[in-house]
């Protein structure tokens, strides 16, 4: 009898399958850009046929870039402000918590549906001042349960393109006027990544359907006009990027001339609160 956790999922909790089975890819690579060993061992948990997602190692990089880039973006919160909150919203199969190794005066709180917070619990070990809230990000009371007296951080990887617009900006408004203070670290879609939605075999497999494109960080600011940008990418312009083998890295020379396609995939960091 196997002493592997099966696995039951659909929409947009089956995508997390895909961006973990890729991260434990990529912890193989004899250069990888995330080497996430913790993402290695939780596959190897899991009672699931891994061909039925049709990717391969190759689309790595799409994820293990962007994750990258937000390791090191939540290591300088944590750098900058030791005793504060983390809420990692659609955390999925990801490992950033262990990744990180936050210290004994962060509290961490990890969000996603019931279903995949049931499948963490099966696989990942507990830690001290690390929550898990099972939830649909858009159910407005889950921040009730996190108290709001330190600088929050709120970590949104993979999820935005999943919500309408009036469902993300609602979800941005309540965190900041809980919290007060903190930051906003969110990726985005822009309208060509929407448009081609049917062409991704992540989205296909999943059979989930995408709707919130942000074209630029302007997009956000116009609604949420209280909050201050610290810093935009894009999937080609990331500081990650670099890690990145010789096939992307002439990919990147490639999309030079054309804008729609090279500002698909963008990565947003936000403040908010008092300077």
């Amino acid at each position: 009898m196997s002493n592997k956790v099966p696995v039951d999922l659909s929409g947009p909790a089956k995508t997390m399958l895909s961006t973990l089975y890729l991260k434990a890819l990529d912890a193989d690579f004899d250069r990888p850009v995330l080497g996430d060993r913790f993402a290695k061992a939780a596959i190897d948990k899991l009672d699931f046929d891994w061909r039925e997602l049709e990717i391969t190692p190759k689309w790595a990089p799409l994820f293990t870039v962007r994750t990258a880039l937000y390791d090191g973006w939540v290591r300088e919160f944590i750098a900058a402000h030791p005793e504060c909150t983390v809420v990692h919203l659609g955390c999925g199969l990801d490992c950033r918590v262990f990744r990180v190794d936050p210290g004994p005066d962060v509290r961490w709180y990890d969000v996603d549906f019931p279903q995949v917070i049931a499948l963490r619990e099966q696989i990942y070990p507990t830690r001290p001042n690390y929550q898990l809230i099972a939830t649909p990000a858009t159910e407005p009371n889950w921040l009730d349960e996190i108290p709001a007296d330190r600088p929050t951080l709120l970590i949104a990887e993979g999820i935005s393109m999943y919500l309408t617009e009036d469902e993300g900006i609602a979800l941005l408004r309540r965190f900041i006027d809980r919290f007060g203070a903190g930051e906003l670290q969110i990726d985005f879609f822009n309208w060509l990544a929407i448009k081609s939605q049917k062409s991704q075999s992540l989205v296909r497999t999943s059979g989930s359907v995408l709707y919130w494109a942000v074209n630029s960080p302007q997009d956000i600011l116009s609604k949420l006009p209280d909050i201050r940008l610290l810093a935009a990418t894009t999937f080609f312009d990331a500081s990650t990027y670099s890690r990145t083998g010789p096939g992307l890295q002439a990919a990147k020379r490639a999309v030079r001339l054309l804008p729609p396609l090279r500002n698909a995939l963008q990565y947003h960091r936000y403040a908010y609160g008092p300077r």
